[in-house]
C-alpha cells in the first residue's frame, strides 16, 4: 500500500473520532456502533470478531476460486458471469471517468449515472443498473483485476462497507470533499465510511499478499528448474 493511502486511512481514523465526539456532545446521542458486544447462547460475542471470521472465510473461498481458475482473468470472468453479474467491454475505458468510475467492478447505480453506464455498455436508456464489470478489450492486469474481484466477492457476500452508498461516500471523501462536507457527516455516515475504508484496505492487503506468495512461488520454481534450492 502506498504512503498516500496510509495517510488517508490515518486521517479518516482521526476525523471519525473527532466527529463522533462532536456529535455526541452537541446532539447527546448514544453511539450505537456495530462494534458492540452481544450475548448468544450464554456466550459473549463481539460483532468485530464475527466480521473478521466472515472475512477470513471469504478470502479462503476466493483464494480457492483463483487457484481453480489458475489465476486467469478470462476463466474468472466466466465464473463471475455464472454468478449473474454482467461483463461488458468498452473501447474507451477513460469514458468512465466522467462518472467517477474506473474499469473493473462497478456497484449497482441509479439515476443519471446509471443512465450513462447503460448507454455506454448496452445502449439502453434505463436509470438503474445491477452490479457489473466494465473492462477494455485486451490483456487485463492480473493484480488490478484481483482487487476488483475481491470487492465483487465481498459485495456478493454482503460484507459491511461493500454497498453502493458506502463506496460512493468513500470516493467522494477521498477525492473531492472539502472540510465543510466532512463537518456535515452524520454519525451513521461516519461508520459507513469507516467500513468502506476498512474493506478497501482489506482488498489491497489481499492483493499484496497474493502477489508476494505468487512471486515467491515463481522464484522458488525457477531456482528448482535451474538446479538450485528453493530455500
Amino acid at each position: 500500500m502506498n504512503i498516500i493511502k496510509k495517510l488517508l486511512y490515518f486521517a479518516f481514523s482521526l476525523q471519525e473520532k473527532l466527529l463522533a465526539e462532536r456529535l455526541n456532545r452537541t446532539l447527546k446521542v448514544k453511539i450505537k456502533s456495530k462494534r458492540k458486544k452481544i450475548y448468544s447462547d450464554g456466550c459473549l460475542l463481539s460483532l468485530d470478531s464475527i466480521a473478521e471470521e466472515e472475512k477470513k472465510q471469504m478470502e479462503e473461498e476466493l483464494t480457492l476460486i483463483l487457484k481453480n481458475s489458475e489465476y486467469r482473468p478470462d476463466r474468472i470472468l466466466k465464473y463471475i458471469e455464472g454468478q449473474g453479474t454482467q461483463v461488458f467491454y468498452v473501447k474507451n475505458p477513460q469514458s468512465l471517468y466522467s462518472v467517477n468510475e474506473n474499469e473493473g467492478f462497478i456497484y449497482p447505480q441509479k439515476g443519471f449515472k446509471a443512465l450513462y453506464l447503460n448507454i455506454l455498455t448496452n445502449k439502453s436508456f434505463k436509470f438503474k443498473t445491477p452490479e457489473m464489470f466494465v473492462l477494455s478489450k485486451g490483456e487485463v492486469n492480473k493484480y488490478y483485476f484481483i482487487y476488483h474481484l475481491y470487492n465483487w466477492y465481498a459485495f456478493k457476500h454482503g460484507i459491511s462497507g461493500m454497498d453502493c452508498e458506502s463506496i460512493d461516500m468513500l470516493n467522494k471523501y477521498l477525492y473531492c470533499a472539502n472540510d465543510e462536507d466532512i463537518n456535515k457527516l452524520q454519525l451513521e455516515d461516519i461508520y459507513k465510511l469507516k467500513d468502506a475504508v476498512k474493506q478497501d484496505k482489506s482488498a489491497i492487503e489481499f492483493v499484496v499478499k497474493l502477489c508476494r506468495d505468487f512471486e515467491g512461488a515463481q522464484n522458488a520454481l525457477k531456482k528448482l528448474q535451474d538446479g538450485g534450492t528453493s530455500i
